[in-house]
């Protein structure tokens, strides 16, 4: 049962945004003092990508661990209310994930995906030592033969998680 009322839900979810939001601003202020320049949510790619860096063909997408179902975050627990309902939604969310990663890397773009859970450490997060860190990850991407990557928070540490071409075939 939910403790809300259905107005003030509404309200609540209506409050959600899917553009410029914390982590996202985060990310691209630290690209741009180091010299990274990008375009944002463009269109004319699958999925609206939310920073596009078209010098080096690489995709950076942030991505909440809620509404992108992140496998084994403690931040991507399905709602006891209306469950059902919540995990299709979910799932068709990581589904249009997958296609739009798949049409991305067939285009020849690199992708890579940060989650929210790396800005979610509570009081020990140092945000610039994340911003830093997620600078020199891109940095490193750019030049590496990596073609997806992820970037996240899992017990006191800071994970990325490159994978091959393989990906390319296994999405």
């Amino acid at each position: 049962m939910d403790r809300l009322t259905p107005e003030k839900r509404s309200w609540n979810m209506s409050r959600i945004k899917s553009k410029d939001t914390t982590p996202e601003r985060i990310v691209r202020s630290f690209l741009h003092r180091n010299g990274f320049r990008f375009r944002l949510h463009v269109k004319d790619l699958p999925g609206k990508p939310d920073i596009v860096l078209p010098k080096y063909k690489l995709i950076i997408d942030i991505r909440g661990c809620f509404w992108h179902a992140h496998s084994n975050c403690k931040y991507a627990k399905i709602p006891t209310t209306n469950s059902e309902w919540w995990e299709n939604k979910l799932k068709q969310n990581q589904k249009r994930d997958e296609q739009n990663i798949k049409a991305l890397l067939n285009e020849s773009w690199k992708v890579l995906v940060i989650w929210d859970c790396l800005f979610k450490k509570g009081k020990s997060c140092n945000i610039s030592r994340v911003g830093q860190g997620i600078v020199n990850n891109v940095k490193f991407f750019v030049n590496s033969q990596d073609v997806y990557q992820e970037i996240y928070f899992e017990e006191q540490l800071i994970y990325s998680n490159p994978s091959s071409m393989t990906m390319k075939e296994e999405l």
